[in-house]
């Protein structure tokens, strides 16, 4: 599960303390909620259902692949399945391989999603062994299904929009400059990714 409420207060108050934007930040948009997700096989087979898809669309196929596969928790369930079935139920040839892979990988035992390496890096490069899982499906994985505390998604667009808000800057960050600009907040990288996209929403004045 992701950071919780109490988790997240704690780390952004430690953030706002060293960095007054950051408190002026925090003081605006106030604290976010929890984004929790449970761990496993199902949350990152759901993630590759919905992506490029609005959410509204995403949960109506997901419905209808969980219809087609039955035991959804299961891999081996999906991997049973003929393409034709998988394509009636809305998934396109790309994430049917990509589904395939992650069914593959798990029910094999290459990739134990209840015993990913502690070190980030290390959980990072095993989890885009799976085909269409990048680095920024990886980092949310393990921010909102693992709660790990030092997640920092700077590819995300909007992450780095905010980094631009919080800090002031009158150009948004590229991925190495917002993670340049993070080093200070290790090792609550997390609740300021969450922070971010929390942010994001204030409208600019």
């Amino acid at each position: 599960m992701g950071l919780s409420a109490g988790q997240l207060k704690e780390h952004l108050d430690a953030l706002a303390a060293r960095d007054p934007r950051f408190a002026a930040a925090l003081a605006l948009a106030d604290y976010p909620e929890p984004r929790m997700r449970d761990r496993g096989y199902v949350t990152l087979l759901r993630t590759i259902v919905g992506q490029q898809i609005s959410f509204k669309a995403a949960d109506a196929v997901w419905k209808k692949v969980e219809a087609a596969v039955g035991d959804i928790a299961d891999p081996n369930a999906l991997i049973a399945r003929a393409d034709e079935d998988l394509r009636g139920a809305g998934l396109s040839r790309q994430k049917i391989g990509y589904a395939r892979s992650l069914a593959e990988l798990c029910a094999c035992g290459a990739l134990d999603l209840d015993a990913l390496p502690e070190d980030d890096e290390e959980a990072i490069a095993l989890l885009v062994r799976v085909k269409g899982i990048g680095r920024w499906s990886a980092e949310v994985y393990l921010l909102f299904a693992e709660g790990r505390t030092d997640i920092w998604p700077a590819g995300d667009l909007a992450v780095q929009e905010s980094v631009r808000r919080i800090m002031g800057h009158d150009a948004r960050p590229s991925e190495k400059a917002a993670r340049e600009i993070a080093e200070s907040w290790r090792p609550y990288r997390g609740a300021a990714a969450i922070f971010a996209w929390h942010h994001y929403k204030i409208p600019v004045i």
